[in-house]
């Protein structure tokens, strides 16, 4: 368990068994805050948030709390990395206060969502940009290129071996082994996965037939769960592969994916570039920022496997309390100084300033309904 308190806090029940992440926020309504701690006429707060969701968030979200500390001493922040998943169906029971998720809500769950928040509906802001990695554990292999049909090929099964001709293809100067593939997939439902089969649907349709899902559609090669869990499935087999969040890839291969005529390693300049070019979903509500990413895109400059993590949550609250909780820790978040601190502790791709400007019109609109 984590904290960033310096005071000693108890959990609920419900929470005893989370990562606990406690943090400090500055309230919108005072003054944006800077990198010293905030302003000085910044409202202080006290409560808790309870958030539950992504596990690829987690690296980011200690860096958001450590960022947030610095600003008020009695706002307790608890993050369960549950999975994206998990963090959605306790939002949307009412279990959670925020959800953190690598995929939006699908049209049923804004349905029930709508029942949870009324109205006035859902947010849903992309504050979390970052590369999905293929990783690989190959001895002797430090530079793959992998294009879209290859890659579909190796988690349909029909691609066994390392030194198969379509892997060969992709890397003529590679001294490529014959061992075996073990492609890893998440066990758990997860947003990362529904990004990666999302790719691998749009990317490689003739190859890759199932349609995006958050859980893993093919019978089949080892499951893992949460990223975690799949960092170390694909660490400890020699031939294994799999997808991550690249701030959690570590000392793993990481492929290089096929973009038009080049191939193309993962960044978060990549990653933020094809989001800053993809459109928003259409039919969604005014403050629900869900993305369409453009997984075809050609210019090299540009990573296609990218995972969009949204905190989600309700516009209109029934706790005047907790409105301002989320409304001060979703601000900091956001702004400049939390971009950046999600990036030094994630790696992950700051938002752009037109990004940021669409999500705080919707941190903006977070208000209590009573």
């Amino acid at each position: 368990m984590l904290s960033t308190k310096t005071r000693a806090v108890t959990l609920s029940a419900a929470f005893a068994s989370t990562l606990a992440l406690a943090a400090c926020g500055a309230s919108n309504e005072g003054g944006s805050a800077d990198a010293a701690g905030g302003s000085s006429s910044e409202e202080q707060l006290s409560g808790t948030l309870n958030g539950a969701g992504s596990s690829a968030q987690q690296a980011a979200m200690q860096g958001w709390t450590a960022g947030y500390s610095a600003l008020q001493s009695d706002v307790t922040v608890n993050y369960d990395p549950v999975g994206s998943g998990g963090g959605r169906e306790q939002f949307l029971s009412g279990g959670v206060d925020f959800a953190g998720s690598d995929a939006a809500l699908t049209d049923e769950e804004l349905a029930t969502a709508e029942e949870r928040c009324g109205s006035d509906g859902v947010f849903e802001l992309p504050d979390y940009i970052s590369a999905i990695a293929v990783v690989y554990n190959l001895p002797g292999v430090d530079d793959l290129n992998l294009s879209p049909d290859t890659l579909a090929g190796i988690f349909t099964g029909t691609i066994t071996t390392w030194d198969d001709a379509a892997i060969a293809e992709d890397n003529p100067d590679a001294d490529l082994p014959s061992t075996t593939i073990t492609p890893v997939h998440r066990a758990d439902d997860s947003g990362t996965t529904k990004n990666f089969t999302d790719y691998l649907s749009k990317a490689a349709g003739d190859v890759w037939t199932e349609e995006p899902d958050g859980e893993w559609p093919l019978s089949g090669g080892e499951a893992a769960n949460q990223t975690s869990g799949m960092v170390s499935a694909v660490t400890a087999g020699e031939g294994a592969i799999g997808y991550a969040d690249e701030s959690q890839a570590g000392d793993l291969g990481v492929a290089n994916i096929g973009v038009g005529s080049e191939f193309v390693a993962p960044s978060p300049e990549a990653a933020a570039a094809v989001v800053e070019n993809s459109e928003l979903q259409s039919g969604r509500g005014e403050f629900d920022f869900a993305y369409d990413i453009n997984r075809t895109t050609t210019s090299a400059d540009e990573y296609p496997i990218v995972l969009v993590s949204y905190h989600i949550g309700c516009v209109s609250n029934d706790d005047a309390a907790q409105a301002d909780l989320l409304k001060s820790f979703l601000g900091y978040v956001i702004s400049e100084d939390g971009q950046q601190a999600a990036a030094d502790a994630a790696g992950s791709a700051p938002l752009s300033d037109t990004l940021r400007e669409q999500a705080q019109t919707a941190v903006d609109a977070i208000t209590s309904g009573s």
